[in-house]
């Protein structure tokens, strides 16, 4: 049989440049990494709505991990509905509205992130490094989406309460649902309630 002729190879794909660049050149103080995050170019994920920068101050009681700013962000972190639910899930919760450092895996809206990308071109490091400035006492990660970004594997199934390894040692995790996934079914907020008060019971 007559075998296909083959054509020199081409050249070889270039290589991505890593999400955050040097993490050696990454900021040191919480601070200069809310102005980082706002103009580092390689943050930018192709989205049509600007970034939006966290908010809250480091080593808060509570830190909230959402995937992504509401698409009518502009100013401020979570300024529509989903920002009205976790208000109100903080006051329930306990804190004052300054207690809780509130951030998104991604700075700006996205339409379908592909997050399995985003964690192999180094985006997980880059979220890690945040939450180490933070150094909070909890973390709340509402949107399981993200958690490839924290290490999980996404076949397997993911539990409720973990642990996060960080800068400052293991940081006490919840993990529920998208806050859109919240509004959406009194269910799902239910049960993260029924798990939020057995897990600040135990201490875990």
């Amino acid at each position: 049989p007559t075998h296909p002729r083959t054509g020199p190879a081409g050249p070889p794909e270039a290589l991505r440049p890593r999400i955050g660049g040097d993490p050696g050149n990454w900021p040191r103080d919480l601070a200069s990494f809310h102005r980082w995050w706002l103009e580092e170019p390689s943050l930018e994920a192709g989205g049509l709505h600007g970034r939006v920068a966290p908010r809250g101050t480091a080593h808060a009681p509570l830190m909230t991990l959402i995937p992504m700013p509401e698409a009518e962000d502009r100013e401020a972190l979570l300024s529509g509905p989903q920002g009205r639910l976790l208000a109100n899930m903080a006051r329930a919760m306990g804190f004052a509205a300054d207690e809780v450092y509130v951030a998104a895996a991604l700075p700006g809206h996205l339409t379908l992130p592909d997050w399995g990308a985003l964690a192999r071109d180094g985006l997980g490091e880059v979220l890690r490094h945040h939450i180490s400035l933070v150094a909070p006492k909890r973390l709340l990660v509402l949107g399981r989406d993200v958690l490839p970004l924290l290490g999980h594997d996404p076949a397997q199934a993911a539990p409720a309460v973990s642990q996060l390894s960080i800068q400052t040692g293991d940081l006490p995790m919840l993990i529920s649902y998208a806050p859109e996934r919240l509004l959406e079914h009194s269910r799902l907020r239910a049960e993260l309630w029924r798990r939020w008060l057995d897990w600040t019971r135990t201490g875990e």
